[in-house]
């Protein structure tokens, strides 16, 4: 199966919310955004918004903040969710002279562009922002050799130690993390294809089987079988809505548990395993994550996009249906 995700992108839990976890998160980004950058110069102002943005959210969070740089664009795009009192983008202006205070969105938006700030449903903010800088034409699958985060959390320990949970969710990021550092990251992701193509198309037979399907299963047809796969893990799926061209579906509860935001990156499963599904059933499926449970969100939402619809839009990880 043609699934290779487009794209690179990368997620973080910045807990503790300190300065100088915030530093060193700081300068993984500059040094990774310097090594695919067609002018590594460029970086440096892009290295003053992230310090920005982070270090506002830092200051002013009140709880976990979570970073995401997408480069699936020209443009890497760069998004930082806290929990902390909202804010509008109109304090984005330049400050009076006299006024040391509030001059960092303001910067942000002079170094950036389509600087975005929207108020979660949950409170707290999502912040959103192009970085100006291209990428080498070159493809490139370098994720961050990541410092942060190590798994299972030390608070997840009971009286008895770790539970199977902490412990099965630890070696499956381990693994993958493992085979990254021995054989480059585009054999990690790969991997991840490979696991969710296989656990889906399970899945899928099961529920062929169940409810004695053949065929091509319908946008209605693929949307009753995440809900099936998706309760059978405890998870709390539910279909918004559903057409010939995308399927929108809300998620109330995280087969994981709050300790997901220990690992963002998780959510690549179900897109693995939902983009496969669609795809096999309408050729070409794009998964989108609207909303995520594990960077602060209240749900989650998920779009698929389908056939003609999945080959028109840029974004999202992409899937193909296999060869004949």
């Amino acid at each position: 199966m043609s699934d290779q995700l487009k794209g690179t992108r990368v997620d973080w839990l910045l807990t503790p919310v300190t300065g100088e976890a915030a530093s060193l998160l700081r300068n993984e980004l500059a040094a990774f955004l310097r090594r695919h950058a067609q002018n590594p110069d460029e970086v440096v102002d892009a290295e003053i918004v992230i310090s920005e943005l982070v270090g506002n959210a830092v200051q002013h969070a009140g709880g976990p903040v979570w970073v995401s740089l997408d480069w699936s664009q020209p443009q890497p795009r760069l998004t930082v969710h806290d929990l902390g009192s909202s804010f509008d983008v109109g304090v984005a202006s330049l400050p009076e002279t006299a006024n040391i205070r509030g001059r960092g969105l303001w910067l942000v938006s002079q170094l950036a562009k389509d600087l975005e700030i929207v108020a979660k449903r949950a409170g707290g903010n999502r912040v959103q922002v192009v970085l100006a800088l291209t990428r080498r034409t070159e493809p490139s699958f370098d994720p961050l050799r990541r410092q942060l985060n190590p798994l299972p959390a030390a608070e997840e320990a009971g009286p008895l130690g770790f539970g199977r949970e902490a412990f099965l969710r630890a070696l499956v990021v381990e693994i993958a993390r493992s085979a990254e550092a021995a054989q480059g990251p585009a054999v990690a992701e790969q991997m991840v294809a490979q696991v969710g193509a296989t656990v889906g198309g399970q899945m899928e037979q099961e529920y062929r089987n169940a409810l004695a399907v053949a065929g091509r299963l319908t946008p209605a047809q693929v949307a009753d079988c995440y809900l099936r796969l998706k309760s059978a893990i405890e998870g709390d799926f539910y279909v918004i809505s559903v057409t010939d061209e995308k399927i929108v579906l809300g998620n109330r509860r995280c087969p994981f548990g709050a300790t997901v935001g220990q690992a963002p990156a998780l959510c690549r499963m179900t897109s693995s395993v939902f983009g496969g599904i669609a795809a096999r059933n309408h050729d070409d499926a794009v998964v989108l994550l609207d909303e995520r449970i594990a960077v602060g969100d209240p749900e989650c939402r998920v779009t698929v996009l389908l056939g003609e619809a999945a080959r028109k839009n840029p974004g999202g990880h992409h899937y193909r249906a296999p060869a004949a």
